[in-house]
């Protein structure tokens, strides 16, 4: 099958991964990802990336440029290239959610099962297909 087709909220509600990398496409990326209460993904900046980020279950802040926001679920948010950004779990629950990178940022399969496994991993130019 060509691209990809399935139910991203039980998708990212079942996943316990700090990241999992499910689709890498020439120009898009979907990614699941799980902070655990007071973890953060870390502030960066992904100067050539635009970012999307839907949270699906749990509560948190987003910071983006400085500005901190709480999130909670159904909430989206769009990081534009360049700014500096960073998602907090301030709940007491896991904080569960999937981004969206355009172009791609990690390589394809990626896979943490938790922050401390984090590794900079980025897009090698190899898709999913």
């Amino acid at each position: 099958m060509k691209g990809f087709i399935d139910n991203i909220e039980a998708l990212t509600v079942g996943n316990d991964a700090f990241r999992k990398v499910l689709y890498t496409g020439k120009h898009l990326q979907l990614v699941l990802m799980t902070l655990q209460p007071s973890e953060e993904i870390g502030a960066e900046v992904h100067e050539t990336h635009d970012q999307f980020f839907r949270i699906e279950e749990g509560a948190g802040a987003v910071e983006i440029d400085g500005v901190r926001t709480p999130v909670k679920d159904d909430d989206a948010v769009i990081v534009p290239a360049g700014a500096r950004h960073n998602v907090i779990n301030t709940g007491t629950a896991p904080l569960r959610l999937y981004t969206l990178y355009g172009p791609p940022e990690h390589r394809d399969g990626v896979l943490h099962a938790t922050k401390a496994e984090e590794q900079e991993e980025h897009f090698d130019g190899k898709t999913t297909e």
